[in-house]
């Protein structure tokens, strides 16, 4: 388990292999490309696109909720996806002659899905080779207006009770996913480097993978994080999806040696499970 601006998250991404990672705070998680036990207890799931490594292990995921009696849960997904992903939960109460009782909610780019204690989940659109989209997480609070700020307690009550607006909506942006994309998530969504913790894909590190192919996959080499060293003002960073090629050690040397030293100091690499 991960802490990363005061945000924990637990998290398993091998890229080609399998991601599933856990905000356990917010009571969701991103993807579901296998289940590891913890996240049963997610209610919501935000699916960032259907490749196997992301997606295979939701049936499971269903199924070993209502065994245990949890409530339904909700699943976000592109919605390009929407109808296959049906299909794929009818072949699969007819194999396993059950309900899998779900909530299938397609959400994409321009559209929120409520969370729970005032977050908000925003999609937004990735660079990927298959429909696939990012997420954007932001905490709505309601605030004082400056007009109030200051008064009694008697005062502000007396305006409430009379039908004044007394407070702003304001949000702040907690957390950006962008699963498996090309950079150009972030540059076509620069919220996303100001988000308090950003999750991001960095599949490839050195020049055994080009930049040119690491695109052509639809991935984001480091070589393109460095270029942009000075955007992200992000407080944490969690790499993820490294590929499966590179010893999970030698790449956190890696990262740390090439990225400069305003950046790296607030990079985490996620390592797989030992």
């Amino acid at each position: 388990m991960l802490e990363l601006a005061g945000i924990r998250v637990d998290a398993i991404s091998i890229g080609g292999l399998r991601t599933c990672i856990q905000l356990p705070g917010m009571n969701l998680a991103f993807d579901m490309g296998c289940c590891p036990p913890s996240s049963v207890s997610r209610r919501t799931v935000l699916f960032t696109h259907a490749h196997t490594d992301h997606m295979a292990s939701v049936v499971l995921h269903c199924a070993t909720r209502d065994l245990t009696g949890m409530k339904p849960p909700h699943y976000v997904i592109p919605p390009e996806n929407a109808e296959a992903f049906g299909e794929l939960f009818a072949v699969w109460r007819r194999l396993d002659r059950s309900s899998l009782p779900c909530s299938i909610h397609p959400v994409g780019p321009r559209g929120e899905f409520p969370l729970s204690k005032g977050l908000i989940a925003r999609p937004v659109r990735a660079y990927h080779r298959v429909a696939a989209q990012g997420y954007v997480i932001s905490q709505r609070k309601k605030k004082l207006k400056a007009q109030w700020q200051g008064k009694s307690h008697t005062e502000i009550r007396d305006a409430r009770l009379s039908g004044v607006e007394i407070t702003d909506s304001v949000e702040s942006i907690e957390v950006a996913f962008t699963g498996d994309s090309r950079i150009e998530i972030l540059d076509k969504n620069p919220e996303m480097y100001k988000a308090k913790l950003l999750m991001m894909e960095v599949t490839f590190i050195d020049e055994k993978v080009p930049v040119e192919r690491a695109r052509s996959q639809g991935h984001i080499h480091l070589d393109e994080v460095i270029a942009r060293a000075d955007r992200f003002e992000n407080e944490a960073i969690l790499f993820t999806h490294l590929s499966a090629r590179y010893d999970a050690r030698r790449a956190e040397e890696v990262i740390q040696a090439r990225l400069p030293e305003h950046l790296a100091s607030r990079v985490t690499l996620l390592h797989p499970p030992t």
